[in-house]
């Protein structure tokens, strides 16, 4: 049996960052921190107890908001997973019949990320941690 990759991370698309925000601190008690210009304007979503290595508790994941927009992957929320290699992971994703979308791009302090349609026309990320593979 090969590798299991965990989803580490979730995303859903906001058009007002402050409404999303108090809302979902209001309603569940998640901590909201809003990134700078360096990481797209993202809304980070603590949804549990985290230190720097992540969530304390196991099993639980943190995730964030994007801007809402009209571009491919941009409207749904999704599933980030977590790679240990991402060009070979890539490859994967193609040979089991997905599809690349875009370029990888390097998210400071946090690693290599590259999105994907899956066969179902989901769209789906894929992470390589920082200090991980080439």
């Amino acid at each position: 049996m090969s590798k299991m990759n965990p989803v580490v991370h979730w995303e859903m698309p906001a058009e007002d960052k402050s409404r999303v925000s108090k809302f979902y601190t209001e309603a569940f008690g998640w901590q909201m921190q809003q990134m700078g210009d360096e990481y797209g304007g993202y809304l980070m979503a603590m949804t549990t107890e985290s230190d720097q290595k992540g969530p304390k508790n196991p099993g639980a994941i943190n995730g964030g908001f994007f801007d809402k927009s009209d571009k491919e992957g941009y409207q749904y929320p999704h599933l980030i997973i977590s790679v240990d290699n991402l060009e070979e992971s890539r490859q994967a994703v193609e040979k089991a019949g997905g599809t690349i979308l875009g370029e990888a791009m390097d998210i400071p302090n946090v690693g290599k990320y590259l999105s994907f349609k899956d066969t179902e026309g989901n769209i789906v990320g894929m992470l390589q941690p920082a200090g991980m593979g080439s």
